[in-house]
């Protein structure tokens, strides 16, 4: 049966099989695993696919179970409470006050959401640049997080596509290359903090722009999660100059999906825009988490060259008369040699998080 992350009615279980295990374990730094139901059928994807190790940014109060659920391999980022009645509390004040709860349980790593479209919510709040890395509530949570041994995860920008499609006001959104003047000011601030800066910096389009960002901030790494993003882009990117990026920062770049899992999605629940893909029942539940897996570790593993069996709505938000918002766009698979996969896969991920977590 196809759906949105099937597409092409792939047997996820048998097509994790022919894959094999990874190269090495896989620790996925990006994924926000929620719901009691959910996380579970998560579990059993991320097992097929070979993820050993995860870095979440769950809802504090499913922290215990996911516990039970995945014992010491899994590592809990700070978040504030996104699904809370109160917005401007849960960006200001309760957002402090988490931001300790998480340093009690452990967590060593803070997130902060910095994406274009934070404009609107700072409008609809009501507080100017409260999203912004610049502004006085975000600078007092570097401040707490800092005291608390953490270091910082950064969502900074969004898809050339959406540029294109939905911030075409630039007197509200700015442009994609202003979105990194408050990073490169914070990066330059806090040269002892590592940031790890989500989605490949948020500019998989641009490989000489993330590397020059890199030899500007040596506290900078980037993770590939958001993998309808990296499927389009990486997949567009020539193989050699792809290599040549991932290897001149080796250990710089890590694992991630971005993979979010909701007990909503076994049902017809509505979930929050922006809280992740909707799903109807167990099995498309498990295709959603699987299909990540799946294409992540097709496009840096083999040779395959073919349509992405998860659909891309971002084709048809720009070329509406080309694309239905089902389809999707060709996956190139790069074959990485083997000393990349493991270091993307997991050895970059532990000479950076394993020895901040032994030291903070």
């Amino acid at each position: 049966m196809t759906n949105a992350a099937n597409r092409l009615g792939l047997d996820y279980r048998d097509q994790a099989q022919r894959l094999g295990p990874p190269v090495i374990p896989i620790t996925d730094v990006h994924t926000h695993i929620n719901g009691k139901r959910a996380s579970r059928i998560y579990a059993e994807a991320a097992e097929l696919y070979g993820v050993d190790r995860l870095y979440s940014m769950s809802r504090i109060e499913d922290v215990p179970h996911l516990q039970d659920l995945f014992g010491d391999r899994i590592r809990f980022i700070a978040v504030p409470n996104y699904m809370g009645d109160d917005p401007k509390t849960a960006f200001t004040t309760d957002w402090l006050a988490r931001i300790v709860q998480f340093a009690e349980l452990g967590s060593r790593i803070c997130k902060f959401w910095c994406a274009p479209r934070s404009r609107d919510y700072e409008i609809e709040i009501g507080i100017p640049d409260l999203f912004s890395l610049d502004g006085e509530w975000r600078k007092r949570a570097l401040k707490l997080a800092t005291e608390c041994g953490m270091m910082f995860m950064v969502h900074i920008a969004d898809p050339d596509t959406w540029f294109a499609g939905k911030y075409t006001d630039t007197a509200t959104y700015g442009t994609k290359m202003s979105q990194y003047e408050p990073l490169e000011r914070a990066l330059s601030e806090t040269p002892d903090t590592p940031w790890i800066a989500a989605h490949m910096g948020g500019n998989p389009e641009d490989l000489s722009f993330l590397d020059g960002l890199l030899s500007r901030h040596a506290n900078l790494y980037l993770d590939t999660s958001a993998t309808k993003w990296m499927v389009r882009e990486l997949s567009a990117q020539p193989r050699d100059e792809l290599v040549a990026f991932l290897t001149r920062w080796q250990g710089r770049i890590m694992f991630g999906s971005d993979i979010v899992s909701l007990d909503d999605h076994l049902g017809t629940h509505a979930v929050r825009p922006g809280m992740g893909e909707l799903s109807t029942s167990r099995e498309e539940a498990f295709d959603l988490y699987a299909s990540r897996y799946w294409a992540l570790r097709t496009l840096f593993e083999t040779e395959y060259e073919g349509e992405s069996p998860i659909a891309d709505p971002d084709l048809h938000m720009c070329e509406p008369e080309t694309y239905s918002p089902e389809d999707a766009p060709i996956l190139r698979g790069k074959s990485l040699p083997a000393d990349l996969r493991r270091s993307l896969y997991a050895e970059a991920a532990e000479g950076l998080l394993n020895a901040w977590h032994d030291t903070h």
